[in-house]
């Protein structure tokens, strides 16, 4: 197995299929510890995905754990404690992205997964009788090394090579080099949110709240977005914002500038100027609600960013990638069990099957909804009179953070669920 990238989702993935006993093959563009635009926070769905591999959240271990969520706007400020549910752990965690990846991408490591450090995949490689693909093509940079392997290698810059693979994964993000090659775009008609965050020394880094703040305003207009404050528990704070496409006013935004006019507006005693700023301001792109499709096809699975998982609802990505790893992986032993080349592609095929059963519906849901928060008079509405409604934002956050229960549950958990089972899973 090759699988190129090693995020959330490619070591994810790598890490389950090592430990079911498969050679697994990671290809990593950059070398660790290496930078990642994100908000670092973790929601319970993704203290469940490491849990599930054997991780542990240990605050002894510089892990920061969260009670809930603190969201404010439209004049109130609520405290929604994370949902008391059997299907996931009533708490989240915070852990910067340059810790978070380089952990995970070692875990998979531990379980026998090989990892090979600044090789950029190029692209597919393609029997011409058959249209299968057979591996990828890369180019190694100066250092390059395999590691977990007991060996390691290192080859001349810009050499390139060829990598056989029965199966390959694509988990290389946003862009997906490789997802590209084989003519797989991003769908226009699929939300797209940006998102800017840098760091700051704050008084306010213990914080066991994740903070939202929903007005994000360009002038008059009110934004469809969020700008937070996320506690790192090491003296500083992570703090961005994100906006959704649908906004008249995206694409003409300076999102720096946004950043900034919003922060100067906090309590100068909370620290976020601009000296005590830690880090240059970064900006990623967010690929939302199944942005480039199908995800299985002529040997290649796509999980995680590569496949546009990102939720529409929040912005949540790291949940979302590292199920969608863990799923490909347990496809592709099923699939690669059967005695047969036409049992193993049936078992294939079902991945985005099962990857529509499991977020498709909700994703549909999510999609009307950024379509609504981009009516700057209803995000303005909702905001206003939703905030200062207890049980309104209860049900709001279980349904923004897909944290529900699968069968049973309470009434707003049944209600959820039967929307997202009724809603078309495109």
């Amino acid at each position: 197995m090759i699988i190129v990238g090693a995020g959330p989702a490619g070591s994810t993935a790598a890490y389950h299929l090592a430990t079911a006993g498969l050679d697994v093959l990671v290809l990593e563009k950059t070398s660790f510890p290496r930078e990642k635009v994100c908000g670092d926070g973790l929601t319970p769905r993704a203290v469940k995905a490491l849990t599930t591999m054997g991780m542990t959240v240990d605050a002894a271990d510089g892990w920061l754990v969260n009670k809930g969520l603190r969201i404010i706007g439209g004049g109130g400020r609520i405290e929604l404690a994370w949902p008391d549910l059997s299907s996931f752990p009533g708490y989240g965690t915070v852990r910067t992205r340059t810790d978070f990846d380089e952990m995970l991408a070692g875990h998979a490591q531990k379980a026998g997964a090989r990892l090979l450090e600044n090789v950029t995949v190029t692209g597919a490689t393609v029997d011409e009788r058959t249209g299968q693909v057979t591996g990828v093509t890369a180019r190694e940079a100066a250092g390059s090394r395999a590691e977990g392997s007991g060996r390691a290698s290192r080859r001349p810059e810009g050499e390139q090579r060829a990598f056989g693979a029965r199966l390959v994964i694509a988990a290389d993000g946003n862009s997906s080099r490789l997802s590209v090659s084989m003519g797989l775009h991003k769908r226009s008609d699929r939300p797209l949110g940006v998102a800017v965050r840098t760091y700051y020394t704050s008084p306010r880094h213990n914080d066991d709240y994740l903070e939202a703040w929903l007005d994000l305003w360009d002038g008059k207009q009110l934004l469809p977005g969020y700008g937070w404050i996320f506690g790192m528990g090491d003296g500083t704070s992570n703090v961005g914002l994100g906006l959704l496409n649908t906004s008249e006013a995206f694409g003409n935004i300076d999102y720096r500038a946004l950043l900034q006019r919003w922060l100067a507006a906090m309590p100068p005693e909370w620290g976020l100027t601009e000296e005590n700023r830690t880090q240059p301001i970064r900006g990623a792109a967010l690929p939302m609600g199944f942005n480039r499709t199908p995800h299985y096809g002529h040997g290649v699975l796509l999980v995680g960013d590569a496949g546009g998982m990102v939720n529409p609802f929040n912005g949540e990505g790291i949940a979302y990638a590292m199920e969608s790893g863990e799923l490909a992986a347990r496809s592709i032993v099923q699939a690669l069990a059967r005695p047969t080349a036409a049992g193993t592609e049936r078992v294939l095929q079902g991945y985005p099957v099962a990857l529509k059963e499991s977020y498709g519906g909700y994703y549909t849901l999510g999609r009307t909804f950024v379509k609504l928060i981009g009516n700057p008079s209803f995000m303005k509405f909702a905001t206003r009179h939703g905030i200062k409604r207890p049980a309104v934002m209860r049900m709001t956050m279980k349904l923004l953070g897909n944290l529900t229960e699968p069968r049973g549950g309470d009434a707003v958990d049944r209600v959820i669920n039967v929307l997202s089972k009724m809603s078309p899973a495109a």
